[in-house]
């Protein structure tokens, strides 16, 4: 996936990116030492047609990655993506899927810490080998954005 250098905006751009009609946005966290630590949104290219997250609208992904439309999540359809941006990846754990038995990590939105979906960590059947390390997300929370005509 292709991003280009102006995708991350740095907080000192945030007053200028909105003059431009553009949005930045930072968020702090806190590390378990009690040190803080500053996240920046990134940004896909504004030609790319884009899934972005539909609580806050920051880029979750390009059309470009999209793998699969035919998953299925806990709340209805999911769609089964290459790479992802501005997502945030939980503890892996093995869980029972429809497919069968794999190790996946929940996914939230690193904007609005929205859940997502899951990432596919380990499939432990070899004809489900594909999905590791691709991303779900459930339709119920992305919209599409740039360019769907």
């Amino acid at each position: 996936m292709h991003i280009s250098l102006l995708s991350l905006l740095f907080e000192e751009a945030a007053t200028e990116g909105h003059a431009n009609g553009q949005s930045s946005s930072s968020s702090s966290h806190s590390t378990g030492s009690g040190n803080m630590v500053k996240t920046f949104q990134a940004y896909l290219p504004p030609t790319n047609r884009t899934y972005s997250c539909v609580h806050c609208r920051a880029h979750l992904a390009s059309h470009d990655e999209l793998i699969s439309k035919s998953f299925q999540g806990s709340q209805g359809r999911a769609y089964l993506f290459n790479s992802v941006v501005n997502v945030a990846c939980g503890q892996a754990e093995e869980r029972v899927l429809l497919t069968g038995l794999h190790a996946v990590a929940d996914i939230y939105c690193e904007c609005c810490k929205t859940p997502l979906g899951w990432k596919y960590e380990h499939a432990f059947e070899s004809s489900q080998k594909y999905k590791e390390g691709k991303y779900i997300i459930e339709l119920a929370h992305m919209i599409k954005e740039n360019g769907w005509d």
